[in-house]
């Protein structure tokens, strides 16, 4: 059994914007898939379901972003899901809007979820998508700028990154992660 949770934060507020590109990743997901994300468990919205043959849950944690980790440590006690079998899906600022970049594990890179994760699941390894909402303006805070919405172009940037995303977990769950690594961490040319 995998485990695929994507951050963001909860409440209407949030939606749509560059901290909730998990959210939108689950969704599409969930949308190929057919899986239901509406069960309230484990501090989460989730579903349960069937990716090419391997059993899934799809999180959205209800945490805020900051607390991810309670979540995510919910779900793998409550399922005996090993760290490696967790893959997350989150936002990134150093990269180019709807870049997708995969890992098999690292550091939280300064994103207080995945901080959040590590300290709850005790590793930095369990694999990651990355989706990239593009670097902050000179000037702006931080904080203003995730919590900012995608507008033009960027907007459909976001909706091919969510189904590029969808797509690496087909081939992650089906061949490996090595082989969604070499698919989708190539630069994309804008």
């Amino acid at each position: 059994m995998y485990i695929i949770a994507g951050l963001g934060n909860p409440t209407k507020t949030y939606e749509g914007t560059r901290h909730n590109v998990g959210f939108r990743v689950i969704d599409k997901i969930a949308q190929d898939y057919h899986i239901s994300v509406d069960i309230k468990k484990h501090k989460a919205l989730c579903g349960k379901g069937v990716i090419e043959g391997q059993k899934v849950i799809l999180a959205k944690p209800q945490t805020f972003m900051n607390l991810s980790g309670e979540s995510i440590r919910a779900m793998a006690d409550y399922y005996k899901v090993d760290p490696q079998d967790i893959l997350i899906i989150f936002d990134d600022v150093s990269l180019d809007v709807g870049q997708l970049r995969i890992r098999k594990k690292g550091s939280a890179g300064g994103h207080n979820g995945i901080k959040s994760i590590i300290a709850h699941l005790g590793t930095n390894e369990f694999p990651r998508i990355k989706v990239g909402v593009g670097e902050k303006p000179k000037g702006w805070d931080l904080a203003d700028y995730v919590l900012g919405k995608f507008s033009g172009e960027d907007a459909g940037r976001i909706d091919e990154a969510a189904a590029d995303a969808s797509s690496a977990v087909k081939i992650i769950l089906t061949q490996d992660i090595d082989a969604a690594m070499n698919q989708f961490n190539a630069k994309k040319k804008a």
